[in-house]
């Protein structure tokens, strides 16, 4: 008698959970504002090699709720929302009053280092729209990431010009591919996620202006944490499953509080005179155009949300603003101080909080 082989419970890969990740709280917490509001503008994630930015990403995939498309449609199209519609949808509600609607977990697509700009953004078929009269689109990257996860790894290696085409998209939400006289467009609202690794080189700076947070992450130095999360990685290589089940409950909280932040969002207010010290705080550290006073009202909004309140308090503003500013500030090569020391003393000196020296 043979045996047969059984087929595992789950038909996708398994995932590192994201409630396990011991350390990298700043990392974290863009990633899960990026995720209640994409409005922010993705995260610039800069750290050393081996500390968990790709399987943290990954993580943050997995954990997020399926969401509600138009079924075979290629870019993801939102049954009801207009601006996450491709023209073909909306044509096709315009004729039949309704959609085919399925479920589909959020994508995330990771965008190789050598992709070429029709990869990413998509082509046009020249010969069928000539011959048969009709606009053939082949859809690329940009239509897959429409309403999920777009990671760049080693984005300062990318160049230059497809990181424009990613953060033009990225803020406008829509692509654009335009060929000898046809033009198409289709949605591409995605929360844009780079990491990199500094010695490999900075990013222009109107560039990483771009970006909506800039997180910094450094190895563990705590011994004790490092053990723990060795001891983790075993456990999860040995037996993933069981792993992952372990932190089943702590999973299924946190994509609560995710749904329950992106619905509590449009009511979040923030008092003016917050919103007056944000900007004073920007104007003190002589930060470039209105970018990081929108991201930072932006972001600690998406946090009051996080933690189930519709009022910012002067905490929201002080978690969030290193990382909304720390990037934008002028870099003085010979200067050794960290920018985010610069941007809490600013931060200290604007709202009166006293420090210690």
């Amino acid at each position: 008698m043979t045996a047969t082989l059984q087929a595992p419970p789950k038909t996708h890969r398994v995932v590192f959970p994201f409630t396990a990740i011991v350390g990298q709280e700043e990392m974290k917490l863009a990633l899960l504002l990026n995720v209640i509001d994409p409005k922010i503008g993705g995260v610039m994630i800069m750290g050393d090699r081996g500390t968990g930015k790709s399987t943290t990403i990954r993580a943050l995939a997995d954990l997020l709720p399926e969401i509600d498309v138009v079924e075979n449609d290629p870019f993801n199209s939102h049954p009801s929302d207009p601006d996450l519609m491709s023209d073909s949808v909306r044509q096709m509600l315009e004729e039949q009053g309704s959609l085919p609607i399925s479920h589909k977990k959020v994508i995330m697509v990771d965008l190789p280092l050598g992709a070429t700009e029709d990869r990413v953004c998509g082509t046009i078929d020249i010969e069928k729209a000539l011959s048969e009269g009709v606009k053939a689109f082949e859809p690329g990257l940009l239509a897959k990431a429409n309403r999920g996860i777009l990671y760049v790894d080693e984005v300062n290696l990318l160049d230059d010009h497809l990181v424009d085409v990613l953060l033009d998209s990225a803020a406008s939400g829509w692509n654009t591919v335009e060929r000898e006289g046809i033009s198409i467009r289709h949605p591409a609202r995605f929360v844009l996620v780079g990491s990199g690794n500094p010695e490999e080189g900075e990013l222009r700076p109107q560039l990483l202006d771009r970006f909506g947070m800039h997180a910094e992450i450094h190895t563990v130095k705590e011994p004790n944490l490092r053990v723990q999360i060795v001891e983790q990685r075993s456990e999860f290589d040995g037996d993933p499953q069981q792993f992952c089940e372990t932190y089943q409950t702590q999973q299924d909280d946190l994509q609560n509080s995710l749904v329950q932040a992106q619905n509590l969002l449009p009511s979040v207010n923030i008092d003016y005179d917050l919103r007056v010290k944000i900007s004073e705080v920007c104007s003190e550290l002589d930060v470039d155009g209105l970018r990081g006073d929108i991201v930072t009202n932006r972001a600690s909004k998406a946090l009051a949300a996080f933690e189930g309140r519709t009022e910012v308090t002067v905490d929201d503003i002080r978690r969030t603003m290193v990382l909304c500013l720390r990037h934008r500030l002028r870099k003085d090569p010979l200067e050794t101080i960290d920018s985010g020391y610069k941007v809490e003393k600013a931060f200290n000196r604007v709202f009166g909080i006293e420090t210690e020296e």
